[in-house]
């Protein structure tokens, strides 16, 4: 209970008051699209995920999708489990493009951010970071072994098993950046040939040769 007559409580409640305007903070769902993970990319801990390895993932991690648990929270802990005070977000699907496994995701939020925009769990905390255009993104968390490659890299093997993405500042998968849409995610997925611009090309070649003749 807060009292209004209380001298101390009058600057918070002044605020509250300003936010009464029967307007949203934020639109509710609150969906995004993310660079998930690359397979046989070099990331930024040295690891390369081999192609069989994460498409066994992904076909595993539909089940969790299908019972909306594929959450993660803020931040990248060390844990195995997922705590539930932490939880921010949950995936709602995935795809691949090329290389990139893709995502889409929602920010779970609390009403109390969506009408007043108070921050209270992490996923208002999440919301409030790209309502102010903060630039984030995904790490995934998993169990496994590794095997150093011939330059030294970190090769994943058979026995990883996914937990979870979480939301970071710093993702270890290159360009692994959360976006307002797909198009915005486009430049950053690999391993997808651009058709158009292949054709194009294959026609300048031959109208330079048929130049040059």
């Amino acid at each position: 209970y807060i009292s209004p007559d209380e001298p101390r409580n009058q600057p918070f409640i002044n605020e509250i008051k300003k936010l009464e305007t029967g307007k949203l903070v934020i639109a509710e769902p609150l969906i995004v699209y993310v660079i998930l993970q690359k397979y046989g990319v070099l990331n930024r801990n040295g690891r390369i995920y081999p192609k069989e390895i994460l498409v066994k993932q992904d076909q595993i991690y539909q089940k969790a999708i299908r019972e909306r648990s594929a959450v993660g929270e803020l931040d990248h802990p060390e844990s195995s489990v997922i705590a539930g005070d932490r939880i921010s977000h949950n995936i709602v699907e995935t795809w691949w493009e090329g290389q990139t496994l893709m995502g889409k995701m929602e920010i779970l939020m609390t009403p109390g951010f969506i009408n007043y925009g108070i921050v209270s769990t992490k996923g208002d905390e999440v919301a409030n970071l790209l309502r102010n255009r903060i630039k984030i993104g995904v790490s995934s968390r998993g169990v496994g072994s590794l095997k150093e490659g011939r330059n030294g890299e970190q090769i994943v093997q058979d026995d990883f098993e996914i937990i979870c993405w979480d939301v970071v500042t710093a993702p270890s998968t290159p360009d692994a950046w959360i976006f307002k849409n797909v198009e915005e995610a486009r430049p950053f997925v690999e391993g997808v040939e651009n058709k158009k611009d292949n054709l194009n090309e294959s026609l300048k070649d031959k109208l330079n040769k048929f130049l040059l003749d």
